[in-house]
């Protein structure tokens, strides 16, 4: 049996981003839509929890049935529960939209996590090689980091 000698391994690598205007600019537009789409995603399921209601309610003769009124409730206990995930969605968001406006300039922020793969051999150190960042300015990669 012959001794491997590299393994290929995957590693996640942090992206770090330097604050620019343009970065700065991307940043709050991508905030203000998810904000947008966290809106209208509340008025949506408003408007589909009154629709299943009102149908509960128009299926039925009597709609003051204890069954009717247990249905309505549950639907509306549903509806409830996913407004305040969204709600609790929308109170992140504003709070990453107000930390982004507080950034300064040439500060350097976490941006995310991409995968890799990378060559280990004999004698190499394992967390030397999984401790790896990227440094981005607007797009383009500065650095190349052992963190």
């Amino acid at each position: 049996m012959s001794e491997v000698t590299t393994l290929s391994i995957k590693r996640s690598i942090t992206i770090r981003a330097v604050v620019t205007p343009a970065w700065k600019e991307e940043a709050e537009k991508e905030i203000s839509s998810a904000i947008s789409t966290s809106d209208q995603q509340l008025a949506q399921l408003e408007q589909e929890g009154q629709q299943v209601v009102e149908g509960l309610r128009t299926q039925t003769s009597n709609p003051l049935d204890p069954r009717v009124q247990e249905q309505v409730a549950q639907v509306q206990q549903q509806v409830a529960m996913k407004r305040s995930e969204l709600e609790e969605q929308k109170r992140n968001l504003l709070q990453q939209q107000a930390q982004i406006r507080e950034l300064e300039m040439e500060e350097i922020v976490e941006q995310g996590q991409i995968e890799s793969f990378c060559d280990l051999k004999k004698g190499d150190n394992l967390v030397d090689k999984m401790k790896v960042s990227l440094l981005v300015r607007d797009g383009v990669v500065e650095s190349i980091d052992q963190i």
